[in-house]
């Protein structure tokens, strides 16, 4: 077989949602790692009356490409962006770049979604569901096309305990959801949306899963791979240690214990918190594309999938995270911090609210009442309060463990494997 950066020689790629956090390290990871690569073709909509070329400009800047930009100071003339938008008929790309990514593209990293947990479902089935019909529409007609690559989540299927690398059947028929949503106005929809989420927590999950499945129904004879990260953190290795974008999820919660706003959370101890590095998670999609790629020819034609997580491998639990993260905080103060860091972890519904009470609404009403006095501006509770509705949405997942099978065998696995090793693309 050949390498990975042979692979990657030559060909055109598209990616979508490159300007969200796994986008953009996936972007900088195969420009750099991949030199022989011809062009990338990434989908971007204007923005705050930003035209999508100053968007990705404005990307490009920060530090995680400075390594790239040290490496291969003209980097930027292999990056296309196109105007795009997801949520519109035929993406709302122009007849002329239509029929450029038609004639060029050799491979799509699908990885634009919505990542908030709670959104109405109408929009969430717009860009988790819909925008991947679209997306696949468009594949079909690519002349070139080896791999089409779409990151899902590992926790599409958290209703199951045990998920394995298979695409289960949907909890409803996507295509009769699709023309009832059509229809049905936002008021009614809200109202039936806890009972078609069923045991599944949130919107993100749900439609997460319709859109595993319409890929399995819709694809047709093109090469398909998913990967389903679990919960990505902060990157291991690459370009450096610890780049992050984002307070979303559990990075949040991190700094706000660390700045020891956060003093109680409810979680089980012994649950396993499914942290995977971002860097990892994007070599494991570019192997996976790879492997796919490269063999097409060679064996049957399939749809395979990858759980790519740590609790099978390395399982670390949140009662760990509460220590590390208190000692690392401890060793590595924050710059203003509101108190000493102190995190404390229960089951009990009851015994959380009341330190919720104690510990964060009280000294931050009195945090508030001093900044009145003093005649600033009040933030506290606001801060509080921003913190309950993101640790009300993680709640599901701090209190419940999954067994995600990763099957340990053969050649497939051991390139996998490899993926997992930073330095090993």
């Amino acid at each position: 077989m050949v390498t990975i950066p042979e692979y990657y020689e030559g060909k055109n790629f598209l990616i979508t949602g490159a300007t969200g956090f796994m986008g953009k390290v996936l972007l900088e990871k195969l420009l750099r790692s991949c030199p022989g690569v011809k062009a990338a073709y990434v989908l971007v909509r204007p923005k705050a009356g930003q035209a999508p070329t100053a968007r990705i400009a404005d990307m490009i800047n920060c530090k995680l490409f400075d390594r790239l930009r040290e490496e291969q100071p003209d980097f930027t003339e292999k990056i296309v962006a196109v105007n795009s938008d997801l949520t519109q008929p035929d993406l709302d790309l122009s007849i002329e770049d239509q029929e450029t990514l038609m004639g060029c593209i050799n491979i799509v990293f699908h990885c634009a979604a919505t990542i908030r947990f709670n959104e109405p479902l109408k929009d969430a089935m717009q860009l988790n569901v819909l925008a991947t019909q679209k997306m696949l529409n468009l594949a079909h007609r690519m002349k070139y096309l080896d791999v089409f690559i779409h990151v899902s989540t590992a926790y599409a299927h958290c209703d199951r305990e045990l998920i394995e690398e298979v695409v289960y059947p949907p909890p409803v028929d996507y295509r009769k959801l699709i023309d009832t949503l059509e229809w049905m106005d936002d008021k009614l929809v809200s109202l039936m949306t806890p009972k078609l989420l069923g045991e599944r927590p949130n919107t993100y999950t749900y439609t997460k899963a319709l859109a595993e499945h319409l890929i399995q129904q819709e694809c047709g004879n093109l090469n398909v791979a998913i990967v389903r990260p679990s919960i990505v953190g902060a990157s291991w290795k690459e370009p450096f240690p610890g780049w992050i974008d984002n307070f979303n999820g559990p990075s949040g919660i991190f700094i706000a214990a660390g700045k020891g706003i956060l003093r109680t959370m409810r979680a089980s101890n012994n649950a396993v918190a499914d942290l995977v590095p971002v860097d990892v998670v994007i070599n494991t999609t570019l192997a996976a594309a790879w492997y796919s790629g490269s063999q097409r020819h060679a064996r049957p034609r399939s749809m395979l999938v990858y759980n790519c997580t740590t609790g099978g491998i390395n399982p670390f639990h949140w009662g760990e995270v509460e220590y590390h993260v208190i000692s690392t905080f401890k060793r590595n103060p924050l710059e203003q911090a509101f108190r000493r860091p102190n995190v404390n972890l229960t089951t009990n519904h009851l015994i959380n609210q009341y330190w919720i009470a104690v510990s964060h609404k009280a000294p931050a009403f009195l945090y508030d009442l001093f900044l009145r006095m003093s005649g600033r501006e009040p933030r506290m509770m606001k801060t509080i309060t921003r913190l309950h509705k993101a640790m009300m949405v993680l709640e599901y997942f701090t209190s419940h463990s999954w067994v995600l099978h990763e099957p340990l065998m053969g050649v497939e696995h051991r390139q996998r494997h490899h993926a997992h090793e930073p330095d090993g693309i």
